[in-house]
């Protein structure tokens, strides 16, 4: 290191003396110049040659007493502090079904080990570490309490970054991708918003030994981060020290806040139901007599609105309670039922009328008496005008009184679900 120091100093000074003085233009001048300018090439290569093996002197010095099995301030009783920062390059994927989302992320964190320093040289300002220096130098413990799956990146070598400045400072970064559980409620899906988070702990080392805290700047996010269903809105972070068999462990939570988009939904889901829910009402305006055609249309919208509400549910776990797109599709299901149902009453009365007309008929022909036969041909007529009369009043009504019912669910529906607000689960 003071050879070093000595060979820059030369070279500095012979640089100066270097420079030609005024007047000084003899040949005896020239061979000066060159005789310096030779002298000052050998101390400036014999400097730069003890740059180069500069930094590798320096590890060899420092990892010829240190111990990576030992955190920094162990024998001093005074906790490591460790900043982590994350840095979310994609959210991949998330899963109501499974109840958890994947991510992938750079985790950075730095402290500080002592014993670590040492002193520069030239521009030096830190040491870049290979992947397979990284293992001789200790590192915190930190584990992922609700992950599923991890798998740090490998390709095409260990996605792994150290640097180690001058004052001991050590900066740690890996790129990882992540499965993480997230319980969701979703008594408002597909109207709802969900909480995700990500908690980190020491998995061994207790507080009394190292103490994890945010970054100044806990999370940054890619300028390229976008969900295909959700919308990223806010990522709040907690410090959630726990305590487990009276010994307290440092733990870190991120929150996500995530806003579900409803454009898939409306295109894909309620405006087919309520297309098909439409078609149900057609039935109202065909003929009474129209049977075919009325059985046909019924049969088809709840066949249709049946399969559909199976295939938006298909996604969703099992749960107890009642969400919001069960609501939704039980009473669009309701709807084309009961206009089925409708026409079934409606084919009651015409068939009804159908029967007294042949009594009628019947007992007309076995009639002696012409006035007789007049009177219950009149009679005969009357009656059947009166039930089918019915039949069509039935078909008024429910022209009206469908649509007006189901513009009512759809008031209520959105006005509960866009503003309604479920109690958090503790």
């Amino acid at each position: 290191m003071v050879l070093l120091i000595v060979a820059t100093a030369l070279c500095t000074c012979l640089a100066a003396l270097l420079r030609p003085v005024s007047g000084d233009i003899t040949m005896f001048s020239n061979a000066r110049f060159v005789s310096r300018a030779f002298g000052i090439y050998f101390l400036c290569m014999v400097a730069m040659g003890y740059a180069e093996n500069a930094r590798e002197n320096i590890l060899t010095e420092i990892f010829s007493e240190y111990d990576g099995k030992i955190p920094p301030n162990y024998d001093n009783d005074i906790p490591v502090k460790s900043s982590v920062q994350f840095y979310i390059i994609g959210i991949d994927s998330i899963n109501e079904a499974t109840m958890d989302f994947s991510m992938t992320f750079f985790v950075r964190q730095r402290w500080v080990d002592k014993r670590l320093n040492y002193t520069p040289v030239f521009n030096m300002t830190r040491l870049e570490l290979d992947t397979r220096r990284m293992a001789d130098v200790w590192v915190p413990d930190l584990y992922f309490v609700n992950e599923k799956k991890a798998d740090v990146h490998q390709v095409t070598v260990p996605n792994k970054l150290m640097h180690i400045y001058p004052d001991g400072l050590v900066v740690y970064s890996m790129r990882v991708t992540a499965t993480f559980s997230c319980t969701m409620d979703l008594q408002k899906y597909p109207l709802d918003d969900q909480r995700c988070n990500i908690i980190l702990e020491s998995y061994g080392y207790s507080t009394e030994t190292l103490l994890m805290r945010w970054h100044q700047t806990p999370v940054e996010k890619s300028d390229n981060l976008q969900l295909p269903q959700f919308d990223l809105q806010n990522i709040t972070e907690y410090i959630c020290d726990v305590t487990y068999a009276s010994v307290t462990y440092t733990c870190l939570k991120l929150e996500l806040y995530l806003h579900r988009n409803l454009g898939y939904y409306i295109i894909q889901v309620y405006v087919p139901s309520v297309l098909i829910v439409i078609l149900s009402w057609v039935s109202f305006w065909l003929n009474v007599d129209s049977t075919p055609a009325r059985i046909s249309l019924g049969l088809l919208t709840v066949l249709t609105m049946t399969t559909q509400s199976q295939g938006a549910k298909a996604s969703l776990p099992r749960v107890s309670y009642v969400k919001a797109i069960d609501i939704w599709m039980s009473t669009c299901l309701f709807f084309v039922f009961a206009a089925l149902i409708e026409f079934a009453y409606v084919n009651v009365l015409s068939r009804v009328d159908q029967r007294r007309g042949k009594s009628v008929m019947s007992n007309m022909n076995e009639a002696k008496e012409e006035d007789d036969e007049k009177e219950k041909g009149k009679l005969c007529c009357f009656k059947n005008l009166e039930d089918r009369e019915r039949a069509r009043l039935v078909d008024k009504i429910s022209r009206l009184l469908f649509p007006a019912i189901f513009v009512i669910f759809n008031i209520v529906y959105w006005l509960v679900y866009v503003f309604w607000e479920p109690s958090p689960a503790p």
